[in-house]
């Protein structure tokens, strides 16, 4: 069960509208190359039969790109329902419907209701939540192989920009806003719970990191 201090904000900004506005987009062009790049560096430490957690992973384009790189199963867990529909209809365009699965659950909130998996993807979430370095801990937890995850680059000019978004949503009285959680403290938070980091990237605005059990 999702939390709604955390649920709500969600949801006003990630509604079933912006859930097939997203389905949409990918079917016109597919995963972007920073997305791609975390693809590949899950296959670089092996996603044959291996199981997928996709936290907040929205219309599970992550899970669907590594279950047809040979991981087993996948799901999609995220703070609300609106994407599951998307999500779904993805997965059987793909021919994957039998292999995934989508649930409401808040991992903060019940950390136990979620089993852990080989890999675990954490794609441009962490920014969405004042929790952000707690959650990069508990999807830590809740890997077993590789840690995919994303966030906006630290550096001014991304943060001058997500203040000026923050300033925009205040001011048309949305209670969602983002954050620049500082790289350092994130990927702390991960090789606290047994990772190292394997892999990294970034273009202009987001970066990755993958980072492996040790």
């Amino acid at each position: 069960m999702a939390s709604c201090c955390r649920a709500g904000p969600v949801e006003e900004m990630f509604g079933a509208k912006e859930a097939r506005r997203s389905l949409a987009r990918y079917r016109r062009k597919g995963l972007g190359d920073l997305s791609r790049a975390m693809v590949d560096a899950a296959v670089t430490r092996g996603v044959d039969h291996a199981t997928v957690l996709d936290v907040g992973g929205g219309i599970g384009a992550l899970q669907a790109a590594l279950l047809e790189a040979g991981a087993e199963r996948g799901e999609v867990v995220e703070l609300v329902g609106s994407y599951e529909e998307a999500a779904l209809e993805l997965a059987r365009d793909k021919g994957l419907e039998q292999r995934v699965g989508y649930r409401v659950v808040d991992i903060l909130e019940s950390p136990d209701a979620v089993a852990p998996a080989e890999i675990v993807v954490l794609n441009r979430v962490v920014c969405c939540s004042p929790d952000g370095i707690a959650l990069a801990a508990a999807g830590a937890r809740l890997t077993m192989r590789t840690l995919l995850l994303s966030f906006p680059r630290d550096v001014a000019w991304v943060r001058a920009g997500m203040g000026f978004l923050n300033a925009g949503l205040w001011a048309m009285r949305r209670s969602f806003r983002v954050f620049v959680h500082p790289r350092s403290k994130l990927l702390a938070a991960a090789e606290t719970e047994g990772l190292e980091l394997v892999d990294q990237g970034h273009d202009r605005f987001w970066e990755f990191a993958a980072l492996a059990r040790r």
